[in-house]
């Protein structure tokens, strides 16, 4: 059954959310929320002293902004009004040694003192003292796309400060990041070269690019907004109303309170819209993809598009699928300028309480003027720490909505890939008991296939279009796996074996050219990184290619250009059966391998791969009678069963064979 027909056999939910045909069920509860999340932090194992080391830079950047405001205190009350420190107002415990440093000084000396402490903070911590003004992502523009904000996360870094300290910090956290991100794409990486052949039949490209490049790398923004950052939030609003209470308890309780109501409310006004954040914002990744997929389709497809004038039809295509991209990211702008928007206000209204408040005091000589600077100091780091606690929640949405794309698919392979026992050398034969094999929709493609494939044979797996030829041919390198019944090489059973034990002995050479755009020498050391000279030149002279390779400028080191298209169809595919033979694998399989060639090297090739069968299973998928007929063992398949197994000429003298039937009519 074609991918196509499987996709349509979706439903129209499958077009609902545009290219993907896998990944359908998108949605996200609250709770398969906190499993990715969990998921997500448990990977900072991977980079656990980073991570140390960033939690304790990342917490003495909070000095900055709780010393500030007693500065300004100090400032106004001792140097500017030229007041003594009032007693009924405490200072913190660790300004002591700097209040009693400064205890009998004149105006101008303390002035002196405040100015030296701030040049070693400065120099320390530069010039920010407020966390609002910097981001993690050190204080860049971020981009409106997900593909410039993934690109930044890529390499995100920063600190609540600047100066010495910061750069340490900064330089600590890219680092931290840069690991994290490419250990979960490399794992997806890894993951989407293993997907079985089912699957690749309806997982586009660009999708897989889209979530290696661009979903990856927002994973270590979890890690910080779940960690670092809500703990360091937490922590400076604690030690903030600590302060509050311990110098202003007694004094102003109702600001102690108001200050203590500030996080609690502007959470209350941003979480519901949490679950619209993740809906829009899988959404707008989706709608990105798509817009990559058709980058992919059309520039891989290029030569079709121009010869049949579909230019102008592809340029459209991508402009609506553009359109939609854009369309979607406005929506997740929307829902994040609510949130921002919802957690100002509950800032806005706080701090005019807050003003009314204090002002209220200093005018009834309760409080000095220098403590409104303490107050709204404080209020306005308690007020940003809970804007950014609800803006974190909503923007963790976003990243939720990119990691789940990302271990879907980490989690979606079927293939065994664990580290196995490795597998023993095949010495006899491929073995098949009973194997069946059924696509994810229902469709029965084998049925009861039993056979026997002994070492030293050229075998011809041939039928009718549809029969079933290229999926059992998929199941001896483990691109497939049987849905019943039982695969052995030798006497192994291979159901539980890692799919790499099997493919070391199994070369899989396709009908399509898959070649890379680099030399030819490049292509054959893609197969066996360690093939010689010799031993490459040999296998292009069994593949009939050295007839072209000795004619080309530069031998076997020539450019074949993209995908191989400065050689003819024919030297592709020779050039793809010597890469195969290279390999010097114990099985060889090879779909269609005389397709393109002429008579006369059809003739060469079949002998060369006589010969190249001493020792080793040569399986060919055809359908040329010239390419059949000289095959040890022709296995004919009929609707998904083996219908016939024998020579060419013992098939052909047994007039009830369902062969000699296919033979007769393709004769006719």
């Amino acid at each position: 059954m074609s991918s196509d027909a499987r996709a349509n056999s979706a439903g129209t939910s499958s077009a609902k959310r545009y290219d993907d045909r896998i990944d359908v069920d998108t949605e996200l509860t609250l709770t398969d929320t906190f499993v990715l999340i969990g998921r997500s932090i448990g990977l900072l194992a991977k980079v656990k002293r980073l991570f140390a080391y960033k939690f304790i830079f990342a917490t003495v950047a909070l000095l900055p902004a709780l010393i500030l405001p007693w500065l300004l205190k100090i400032a106004v009350d001792q140097v500017i009004l030229q007041r003594p420190l009032d007693p009924s107002v405490r200072f913190p415990p660790f300004l002591d040694p700097f209040l009693h440093m400064i205890q009998g000084m004149a105006p101008n000396q303390i002035m002196i003192a405040l100015t030296a402490l701030s040049l070693a903070l400065l120099a320390l911590f530069g010039m920010r003292a407020m966390p609002s003004i910097q981001t993690e992502r050190g204080g860049l523009p971020e981009g409106h796309d997900a593909a410039t904000q993934s690109e930044q996360a890529l390499s995100a870094g920063g600190s609540q400060t600047s100066g010495i300290w910061g750069l340490l910090e900064t330089l600590l956290t890219i680092r931290m990041t840069q690991r994290l991100a490419n250990s979960l794409r490399t794992s997806l990486m890894g993951r989407l070269t293993r997907l079985e052949m089912t699957t690749l039949d309806d997982q586009r490209i660009g999708d897989s690019v889209y979530r290696v490049m661009y979903d990856a790398p927002m994973l270590p923004e979890i890690c910080y907004k779940l960690t670092v950052a809500p703990l360091l939030l937490l922590f400076g609003a604690l030690l903030s109303l600590w302060m509050i209470k311990y110098s202003y308890g007694s004094i102003a309780p109702e600001i102690v309170w108001l200050a203590a109501a500030l996080m609690p409310m502007t959470l209350l006004l941003t979480a519901p819209l949490s679950g619209i954040a993740r809906r829009v914002n899988q959404a707008s990744r989706a709608a990105g993809a798509s817009t990559t997929n058709q980058i992919e389709q059309s520039v891989d497809n290029i030569s079709a598009v121009q010869s049949l004038g579909g230019s102008q039809v592809e340029s459209e295509n991508f402009a609506d699928k553009s359109k939609e991209s854009f369309k979607r990211h406005r929506i997740t702008f929307l829902v994040d300028l609510a949130a921002v928007a919802l957690s100002y206000a509950a800032l806005i209204i706080a701090l005019g309480l807050a003003f009314i408040l204090t002002t209220d005091k200093i005018i009834a000589e309760r409080l000095s003027p220098g403590d409104y600077a303490v107050l709204a100091g404080f209020f306005l780091l308690l007020g940003t720490n809970a804007r950014l606690a609800g803006k974190y929640w909503i923007e963790l949405q976003r990243n939720v909505a990119a990691v789940r794309r990302v271990f879907f698919f980490i989690d979606y392979t079927t293939e065994l890939h664990d580290q196995s026992a490795p597998l023993p050398t095949i010495k006899k034969s491929v073995e098949l008991e009973h194997v069946g094999f059924t696509y994810p929709d229902g469709t029965q493609v084998l049925r009861d296939i039993s056979l026997s494939l002994p070492l030293g044979e050229l075998v011809a797996i041939v039928g009718p279009t549809g029969a079933g030829k290229t999926t059992l041919a998929y199941m001896l390198p483990g691109y497939i796996k049987p849905s019943r019944g039982k695969m052995r090489f030798d006497d192994m059973d291979l159901t539980d074996v890692g799919v790499d034990e099997i493919r070391k002995q199994v070369t899989y050479v396709f009908q399509e050219h898959m070649l890379l755009s680099e030399s030819i020498r490049d292509n054959l050391l893609l197969a066996n990184p360690e093939a010689t000279q010799a031993q490459m030149l040999e296998a292009c002279r069994i593949a009939g290619a050295m007839d072209f390779i000795e004619q080309m400028p530069d031998g076997i080191d020539s450019i074949i250009g993209r995908g191989g298209d400065t050689l003819s169809v024919g030297q592709k595919q020779r050039l793809s059966i010597a890469r195969g033979i290279v390999r010097d694998t114990p099985v060889l399989v090879l779909d269609e391998p005389t397709a393109a060639l002429d008579p006369k090297t059809e003739n060469a090739l079949v002998e060369a791969l006589r010969n190249t069968a001493k020792g080793r299973l040569v399986v060919v998928i055809a359908h040329r009678l010239s390419t059949i007929r000289e095959a040890d063992r022709i296995i004919f398949l009929e609707d998904g069963q083996v219908r016939d197994v024998g020579n060419h000429q013992a098939l052909m003298a047994q007039p009830t064979s369902a062969y000699r039937k296919f033979v007769e009519l393709q004769n006719a």
